[in-house]
């Protein structure tokens, strides 16, 4: 090959610090010089690779302290794992996070389904116990809702919980367009997740288990469905399986019977908004009855919008000139985020400030006294009396 010193040079520059794709791409070119008959070259290349192999190998790791509790077989995940790849593109399959990296707040659930969620987390801690009583723990949880209510969040959560690191499959990455491609990269996936301790998280899993019967659909879609339902069967005594999807109707039966466990995440209730105002405000001093506010405004909204909202509320209080009041600034960020709000909310927002004031006072009640109605317009609370009366008095 002409110009190979160079070639090598840059290759070993590289390999001392080596991505996945980048061993894939070198690999690659030693089969290419080898079948191209320049076998000195390609024996030079590999012998590059397997010198910045063993060096990885020879650098101390940082160990990763576990909190968990749960009894699993397995290898340590560490941070310098390699991690599997694509064979034909060298894009990773997976992506790990860390409990110790972990921020997540516990979310914000109904009390039934709290109470339930943290069940699932006792099971998993307590799993030596049930197995002396001759039963397992539920290793397999698939949860379900609308999108932007929190269950990726809810998943990493409760990963954290009992201190084991997520494998997060990249259904994109996994998806391809060559026969058998798919099934090999979640064969790949699943032998990965087999061999640490570890959490595998299958998030827009009806991206790979469609029903079968779909007469969209070709004959592939059912060998992807049978090598993830093999997968998952070998699975299920080894690790913990947390799947995630937005469509539950698109889910082959049998995906579903794979799971031990089924949750159904719902949109936030008043109190979980509140919640969420609350938290996403800090440390902001947000009135009780602005939190009310905002929480009724965006009912029927899922976790991640009210959170957009509350962010976009955070900047406008903080940025200069300050909005005249709560409710303009409110006003401007509906004009900004129409696709975040109802036609309700928009349409009530856009009514006069007389008008917007007898709406809130008819939604909050007892809620809301006159003084705090006349803080959110920046107003006294003779004039919000006069607006009330006023209001009253044409209806």
């Amino acid at each position: 090959m002409e110009h190979f010193s160079i070639v090598h040079t840059i290759c070993r520059l590289a390999m001392a610090n080596p991505s996945e794709a980048l061993k894939h791409q070198v690999e690659r070119l030693a089969q290419a010089l080898n079948e191209g008959g320049d076998e000195k070259d390609a024996q030079s290349l590999k012998a590059l690779m397997l010198r910045a192999d063993r060096s990885q190998e020879m650098v101390p790791r940082r160990l990763v302290p576990s909190r968990a509790s749960v009894s699993l077989p397995g290898e340590t995940l560490l941070p310098s794992t390699t991690l599997p790849a694509d064979r034909e593109s060298g894009v990773r399959l997976v992506e790990v996070a860390f409990p110790e990296a972990s921020t997540l707040q516990r979310p914000f659930l109904p009390p039934h389904l709290d109470r339930a969620v943290q069940m699932l987390l006792d099971e998993w801690k307590s799993a030596a116990e049930l197995r002396a009583v001759d039963t397992e723990p539920s290793m397999s949880v698939l949860l379900t809702g609308a999108p932007g209510t929190g269950k990726t969040t809810l998943a990493l959560w409760m990963s954290a919980q009992i201190g084991l690191p997520v494998v997060i499959a990249r259904v994109d990455a996994m998806m391809s367009s060559f026969l058998g491609t798919t099934s090999r990269n979640i064969a790949q996936v699943f032998s990965f997740a087999n061999r640490f301790r570890c959490v595998l998280l299958l998030d827009e899993l009806d991206s790979l288990a469609k029903v079968r019967d779909d007469p969209n659909e070709v004959g592939e879609i059912k060998r992807v469905v049978n090598a993830l339902l093999q997968n998952m069967d070998s699975r299920s005594v080894i690790g913990v399986t947390l799947g995630i999807t937005n469509h539950p109707q698109l889910l082959d039966p049998a995906v579903w019977r794979r799971f031990a466990v089924q949750v159904e995440i719902p949109m936030p209730v008043l109190e979980a908004r509140e919640a969420i105002v609350r938290r996403v405000a800090a440390p902001l001093e947000v009135s009780d009855s602005l939190v009310a506010l905002i929480a009724a405004l965006l009912d029927g909204s899922a976790g991640s919008e009210v959170r957009s909202i509350v962010t976009l509320f955070k900047k406008r209080t903080v940025m200069q000139p300050p909005p005249a009041s709560p409710i303009e600034a409110l006003r401007e960020i509906a004009s900004l985020n129409s696709g975040r709000l109802s036609p309700e909310v928009k349409s009530i927002l856009r009514k006069d400030d007389p008008e917007v004031a007898r709406w809130i006072r008819k939604t909050l009640g007892n809620r809301i006294n006159l003084h705090e109605l006349g803080a959110l317009f920046e107003k006294s609370k003779s004039t919000v009396a006069r607006w009330l009366e006023e209001q009253e008095a044409r209806s």
